[in-house]
Parts: structure tokens; C-alpha cells; sequence
């Protein structure tokens, strides 16, 4: 009877030490999501406020930090990496975006987001983007078809985010393959803006450093300076 008694305690010790453990795993589940929350609403009020580059950083810790719990939609952390790249996309050119540009290429997840309609077109962007290739505009307009409203905006140069980012982007590709170039020229090549804007924003990132090269401004020439930006 002793013996009996032993094995019932011993069962309801274990029944109680899995209940726990249960509870306990519903518990941190709960922290998890509170703070899955947490973090991606500061990311879309980052997003939102067009602090592009700090978004992106967010949304990519968050489809990375919770990717070996149970407590979180893969297809959740599927979407921040989609989101981390928008954020990428649209920052302004700099080392740093570089950097980010380089850590969403490389996600082993990417070629998931071509599934997701939302996402169909950012892994051939960025791609096109990391490598310092030339982006086309109907990979800009697919691009841009996808976008939220404030990722949208026109800025004060009649430009829109994403376009000037893609014009920034393909000015420093250009620069890779061309000594010097006429802007008439450089505003055909870049496809979304005329040989006045082309300057401008030449103009812009020469004077914040992120383009090395100099203006004719009466022969219309950009010339690059080598081991440029």
C-alpha cells in the first residue's frame, strides 16, 4: 500500500511539474507577443515618421530575435523582413544603409518574400540595389505600387521618396561605369527624371559627400572622381 501510495505521489508530482512547466511556457509566450507588439509598433511609428533607416533595423531584429519560439507566426517575422526591406530601400544613401542593404540580402528567408504579394518585387530591388546595378524603372514602378501612402509623399524636389532613392541609388551606379556623363544623357539613363533634376540631385549628393565628382554647369557634365562614393 505503501509502494502504491509512493507511485500516486510521484504521478501527481509530475502532473504538477508538467502544469507548471505549462504555465510557465504560456507565460513567456504572452511576454513574447507583449513585446513583439511593443517593438513593432515603435518600428511603424519610426516607419511612419519617416526615420527609414531606424525602421529598418527594427523590423529586421524583429523577424530575426523570436524565429526559434513557437510564440510567434513565421509568416509574421516573414512580413517585418519584408518591412525591413521597404525601410532599407527607401533611406537615403549611406554607408549605413549599405550595411543594412548587405544584412536583409543576405537573410536566408528572401526568396520566401516573392510568395507574399505585398513583397513580389523587393527581393529583385534589392538585389539590384546591394550590387550596385542600374534599377530600372518598371522595377521602381512594382516597387512603388506596394507602398503605403506616407512611403509615397512627394518631397520639396517634386521627387518621391522611393524615386529619389532609386536616383540615388542608380547615380551611384552610374559613376561605376561612366568617367563623366551629360545630364540630358544621365536623366534618360536614370528613367524616372529630366537632366535638371538629375543635376540637382547630383548637386546634393556631391555636397553631402555621398557622390565624389564635380558640375560644368554650362556644358550639362557630371564628371566622377575616382574610387567615387
Amino acid at each position: 500500500a505503501l509502494g502504491d501510495g509512493g507511485e500516486e505521489g510521484g504521478d501527481s508530482d509530475n502532473e504538477a511539474m508538467i502544469g507548471g512547466e505549462k504555465k510557465e511556457k504560456a507565460k513567456d509566450e504572452r511576454a513574447i507577443t507583449l513585446m513583439l507588439r511593443y517593438k513593432s509598433t515603435y518600428a511603424r511609428v519610426l516607419d511612419a515618421n519617416r526615420k527609414f533607416l531606424q525602421a529598418a533595423s527594427k523590423y529586421h531584429d524583429l523577424s530575426t530575435a523570436y524565429l526559434h519560439t513557437d510564440a510567434v507566426d513565421l509568416d509574421d517575422l516573414l512580413n517585418m523582413l519584408g518591412r525591413a526591406i521597404t525601410c532599407a530601400i527607401l533611406a537615403p544613401s549611406s554607408a549605413q544603409r549599405q550595411r543594412m542593404l548587405g544584412l536583409v540580402y543576405k537573410d536566408e528567408r528572401l526568396t520566401q518574400l516573392d510568395a507574399l504579394p505585398e513583397f513580389q518585387s523587393h527581393s529583385t530591388l534589392l538585389t539590384a540595389m546591394y550590387k550596385n546595378r542600374l534599377v530600372q524603372k518598371k522595377e521602381l514602378e512594382r516597387f512603388e505600387s506596394s507602398l503605403a501612402p506616407h512611403q509615397k509623399a512627394i518631397m520639396a524636389d517634386g521627387l518621391t521618396i522611393v524615386e529619389r532613392g532609386v536616383l540615388e541609388h542608380n547615380m551611384v551606379a552610374v559613376s561605376h561605369l561612366y568617367s563623366s556623363i551629360y545630364f540630358d544623357q544621365l536623366g534618360q539613363l536614370l528613367g524616372v527624371v529630366d537632366g535638371e533634376k538629375a543635376e540637382k540631385v547630383a548637386a546634393k549628393m556631391i555636397s553631402d559627400g555621398s557622390l565624389r565628382g564635380e558640375i560644368d554647369e554650362v556644358e550639362g557634365l557630371l564628371t566622377f572622381y575616382p574610387g567615387g562614393s
